[in-house]
């Protein structure tokens, strides 16, 4: 496996993001996170194509509020190492090396914030190890058992991902916000990949969302959706009302999972897919207040 590591120098001017980053070792792949305060954890996963940067807007306001922000790089994305090829990359793999990671670092009693991407491995790993899970929080993302049509926009996201000679990651990620990035922020976002060698997990990831009955990780994310529709513990989502793919998938989660029961929903009319972007602060808040109750 050819292992790339983006240069560290990449990341020199950064906005707003003033963490060091932290590195642990997972089946001999360097994962990077950052975190800050102290209190609950509270361990934010990432998704398609961004990186732990997404969540600066969300870390202030919830390490004030008395808690231990966590956000890691997935393997592929921001500082951690980027296996080089994509077929180095897996469903089981991601959630593999996340779950690793949750145990090198010792995080118990979590609260879990997920979105995109970070909710197809998040959502995995609470229905797998409930044990080391307080409450999980939903922004913009499922867990696909390949039960429903896919949308159109999602098949055309698959097709661009994997043919386009172009994959502008900060772009992209512009692409999903309902708000207008500085310059500063979509270079940030194009940080960590210096060339197109450093994009395979990122082209990836489009093309291991299971769709498919004969999809490998359609067994096991059934399962996963099964021992969500036991899941007691509190269940939230806040989404972007904006997003063109995922606005309107809160609904099938609130219904099957008994701890959504009574929680204080929300949609947000003012975001779209990269909910983080658009409102960071507000979802802080609505975690925090969340939590209080």
């Amino acid at each position: 496996m050819k292992i790339l590591r983006t240069p560290d120098d990449r990341f020199s001017a950064i906005p707003d993001f003033p963490y060091t980053p932290r590195y642990t070792e997972i089946d001999g792949l360097r994962m990077a996170h950052v975190e800050d305060g102290s209190g609950p954890v509270v361990l934010m996963l990432h998704g398609e194509p961004t990186w732990s940067f997404l969540y600066r807007k969300m870390i202030p306001p919830l390490t004030t509020a008395g808690f231990r922000a966590v956000a890691p790089d997935l393997i592929g994305f921001g500082r951690s190492d980027k296996p080089g090829a994509m077929s180095d990359y897996s469903y089981a793999r991601h959630v593999d090396w996340t779950w690793q990671w949750i145990e090198a670092n010792g995080l118990e009693d979590i609260i879990l914030f997920v979105q995109d991407w970070g909710s197809l491995i998040g959502l995995r790993l609470a229905a797998e190890h409930p044990q080391r899970f307080a409450r999980v929080m939903v922004a913009n993302g499922f867990l696909p058992i390949a039960d429903r049509p896919v949308p159109a926009a999602f098949k055309v996201w698959r097709a661009f991902a994997r043919y386009s000679p172009l994959f502008p990651i900060g772009k992209i990620v512009q692409s999903g916000c309902a708000t207008h990035l500085p310059p500063e922020v979509v270079a940030a976002y194009d940080a960590p990949f210096p060339s197109s060698a450093y994009k395979p997990a990122a082209r990836a990831f489009p093309q291991l969302v299971p769709t498919e009955e004969d999809d490998p990780a359609v067994p096991a994310n059934r399962r996963a959706w099964d021992a969500l529709g036991q899941w007691q513990k509190p269940f939230l989502t806040a989404f972007g009302k904006k997003d063109p793919i995922l606005g309107r998938a809160d609904r099938p989660l609130q219904a099957h999972v008994p701890g959504a029961a009574g929680q204080p929903h929300q949609q947000l009319a003012g975001a779209s897919h990269f909910v983080q972007e658009d409102a960071g602060p507000e979802l802080a808040q609505i975690l925090i207040d969340w939590c209080a109750d």
